[in-house]
């Protein structure tokens, strides 16, 4: 499985989005820090979920971590979100 299908595996099975959107971006930084070949590097995620209601910025982007697990955050370089109830 890519890292790729597995950020979009753990969000839906943790918070159950209403939309989701995982898009890797490693290209784009190529020959930038933490660019790896073969990409799956860099992710830009668009998550709408009701779990996020009433949470703080802060607080959606530690369920989204949370969610990932540590496994999975750490083998990415990158990962930019647009979270929204």
């Amino acid at each position: 499985m890519t890292r790729t299908e597995q950020i979009e595996t753990r969000l839906r099975e943790a918070l159950t989005p209403r939309e989701l959107t995982v898009r890797d971006e490693s290209e784009a930084h190529r020959g930038h820090s933490g660019y790896q070949e073969g990409g799956e590097s860099h992710f830009h995620v668009i998550i709408r979920a009701d779990a996020f209601a009433g949470q703080s910025r802060i607080a959606r982007h530690r369920m989204v971590h949370k969610a990932l697990g540590p496994d999975l955050v750490a083998a990415i370089h990158a990962l930019s979100m647009d979270l929204g109830e």
